[in-house]
């Protein structure tokens, strides 16, 4: 049986959920994934931070993410499901509970719990599909990793049957946003490009860490409005994970990309592993 931390306990089975706990029946929580090497998580504080983020703008307290208590957890964790080598995908999940649907306030048991896993190694490239519809930059969701993820789902299902790895969005407005699980970065004329925030996509992990070793290595970075004339024109396009870190795109809606991997994205690489 998989072992899972949750609410403090090891538990060797089975996760029990309350039927009536908003987060199974609403989607109403939040969580994130990270990568862990050799027992040890990638960035944990940086994680825990954007989890903070997310549920204090739906109105929750973040006293259940503190950082010890998760690095205890998560090596327990590790420990208990032989992960401590190699390579591990690691998911902490927050949900509201039991509760009044017509207010957002943690209810009645609420959880928060880790899971662990195996974490397959990245792949050399990936192929890109643009979805067939938007990201809402102006939803109260937007940036937040939230656990109403059908939508990701759904694009990540059209992604499969156009024979790509993943979809890619504009939102509302036409501009570039991000990937279904990275951020997407554009290489043109010698600089870095990679949508604000503004554009509604998350604020990943290793987006912000790419944009930091872009500084530090004197690459040129724009954080700038981007639209699919941009991304035909780019002669590098890259995504970035916190499970895969730097990938290389080699197709978008079944054209080649000019350049792949490129240049940028070879320096990059080796940076880490949204």
């Amino acid at each position: 049986m998989s072992w899972t931390w949750c609410n403090g306990e090891f538990i060797d089975g089975p996760l029990a959920v309350s039927p009536a706990d908003r987060g199974l029946t609403h989607g109403l929580g939040v969580f994130d994934t990270l990568l862990a090497i050799d027992g040890r998580p990638v960035a944990l504080e940086m994680h825990l931070e954007r989890m903070r983020t997310g549920v204090e703008r739906l109105g929750w307290l973040a006293k259940d993410l503190r950082t010890v208590r998760m690095e205890e957890a998560i090596a327990g964790l590790l420990k208990r499901e032989e992960l401590e080598n190699g390579r591990a995908r690691v998911r902490i999940a927050m949900t509201a509970g039991p509760g009044d649907l017509r207010t957002l306030d943690r209810g009645r048991n609420p959880l928060v719990w880790i899971t662990a896993s195996v974490a397959p190694p990245p792949p050399e490239s990936i192929a890109l599909v643009t979805a067939p519809f938007p990201r809402n930059e102006a939803s109260p969701l937007a940036g937040i990793k939230c656990a109403s993820y059908a939508e990701n789902l759904v694009a990540l299902d059209y992604a499969r049957r156009n024979a790509a790895d993943e979809a890619l969005f504009y939102n509302t407005k036409g501009e570039l946003c991000e990937g279904t699980t990275s951020n997407v970065f554009l290489v043109k004329h010698g600089k870095v490009f990679t949508p604000p925030l503004s554009s509604g996509c998350l604020p990943g992990t290793m987006r912000a860490r790419v944009i930091v070793r872009c500084r530090e290595l004197g690459i040129p970075l724009v954080e700038d409005v981007l639209t699919e004339a941009d991304v035909k024109g780019a002669k590098e396009v890259f995504v970035t994970s916190s499970t895969r870190g730097v990938v290389a795109v080699r197709k978008v809606d079944g054209n080649p990309v000019h350049a792949c991997p490129g240049e940028i994205a070879l320096r990059l690489k080796g940076e880490g592993n949204r």
